[in-house]
């Protein structure tokens, strides 16, 4: 397997498990080496309530993303207002701007929502992009080949197939 298709499926794959985190529990879940727990305002809960998963890495524990617009911190502080840092990088958000509960959303309400994260991830994964892009582009070298070698086999005869792509 190319690095390309592993980064392809580790990029869905995030896609696919970020669908999940709609669940508070669920955001929550992710926060048990969180380095900020007590007497702050940076709490497991208050990360979780304002859409935030913890993604430490080896070098910076206290990295966070927003898993529906993919904003991502790092650096805090006990005193940051989760709510505040994540409404000052990313006003924008679909989550952060909810007027209420997800589950108190129609289900029309909920897929127009989900539709906008969707949208949010195609337009910051870059990485995700490119690979989406290499993946069209490839997809189309082969159906090219294909066509061409039909053609060349259906006329008898010969197609430099590598110039033509």
């Amino acid at each position: 397997m190319q690095l390309s298709e592993i980064m392809y499926k580790q990029a869905i794959q995030r896609l696919q498990d970020y669908r999940h985190m709609y669940d508070y529990e669920k955001r929550l879940s992710t926060f048990s080496d969180w380095p900020f727990t007590e007497n702050c305002n940076c709490t497991p809960e208050n990360m979780a309530k304002t859409g935030f998963i913890h993604r430490p890495s080896e070098n910076e524990p206290d990295v966070v993303c927003c898993f529906f617009c993919l904003t991502e911190l790092e650096g805090w502080e006990p005193d940051d207002n989760p709510w505040t840092e994540h409404s000052k990088r990313s006003s924008t958000c679909g989550f952060l701007n909810l007027s209420g509960s997800v589950n108190d959303l129609t289900v029309e309400a909920f897929l127009r929502l989900e539709a906008d994260r969707i949208k949010c991830f195609y337009a910051d994964d870059r990485v995700f992009s490119t690979l989406v892009l290499y993946s069209v582009d490839e997809a189309r070298k082969a159906t090219t080949k294909r066509l061409l070698e039909y053609f060349s086999n259906q006329h008898h005869c010969s197609i430099d197939l590598e110039s033509e792509l």
